[in-house]
C-alpha cells in the first residue's frame, strides 16, 4: 500500500450510476485528461478505510465521469463509495511557478493572519466563477477566504502553515448589530 502523503486526489465519487456498480465521478484535478487512462486507483472510502482497486473502464458524460472498478458490481455496493475519493501515486514533482501550489498540498494547512491570530485549518478549496475560495474551519466556525494573492500573504508547505492578511470584514461576528 502506497503511503498517504504520496498519493495525490484526482476525483471524487459523486453517486452510483445504473445497475452494474458504476459511479459518477467528479474530476478534482486540472491535468487534462487524467482520469481518462486510469488503470488502477487508491480508494479513500468515506469510512476512512483505503484499498486499491483496478479500473474496470471509464468514459466521461458531460462535466463528470461514470466509472466501473473491477469487484464492484452492484449499485449498493457503488453507493458504500459515495463521497470518497479517488487518488493515484503523486508523479514525480512537477516544476511549478513560483506561488503556485497543488490543492492536494494546502488542504490541512494551519491558517492565521500576519498578526499569529489562529483563523483555523484549510478544510477544503471551493470552486465558483474565474476564481477558487479557501474553506477554513476552527471548531464550528467556518470561514470562506478568496484564494488570491492579496489574501494569501505566505504559504509554507514543509511547517504546514498558511499566513493571510486583509480577512478582518471576512468575520461574521464583527458585522453583528
Amino acid at each position: 500500500m502506497i503511503a498517504q502523503a504520496d498519493l495525490v486526489t484526482i476525483g471524487k465519487i459523486e453517486r452510483h450510476f445504473g445497475v452494474r456498480g458504476e459511479f459518477k465521478v467528479r474530476s478534482l484535478s486540472d491535468v487534462p485528461g487524467r482520469l481518462d487512462n486510469l488503470k488502477q486507483v487508491q480508494v479513500l472510502a468515506p469510512t476512512g478505510e483505503m484499498f486499491e482497486k483496478t479500473v474496470a473502464h471509464v468514459r466521461r458524460a458531460g462535466s463528470t465521469y461514470i466509472m466501473g472498478l473491477v469487484g464492484v458490481t452492484t449499485p449498493e455496493e457503488a453507493a458504500t463509495l459515495r463521497g470518497g475519493l479517488l487518488q493515484v501515486p503523486r508523479a514525480p514533482v512537477a516544476v511549478l511557478a513560483a506561488d503556485v501550489y497543488f490543492e492536494c498540498d494546502l488542504i490541512g494547512l494551519a491558517v492565521e493572519t500576519e498578526q499569529g491570530d489562529e483563523v483555523g485549518v484549510l478544510e477544503a478549496i471551493l470552486e465558483i466563477p474565474d476564481n477558487r475560495i479557501f474553506a477554513v474551519r476552527k471548531g464550528t466556525k467556518e470561514i470562506l477566504i478568496p484564494a488570491a494573492k492579496s489574501f494569501v500573504a505566505s504559504v509554507d508547505l514543509k511547517r504546514r502553515r498558511m499566513v493571510v492578511r486583509g480577512i478582518d470584514d471576512l468575520f461574521e461576528e464583527r458585522h453583528a448589530v
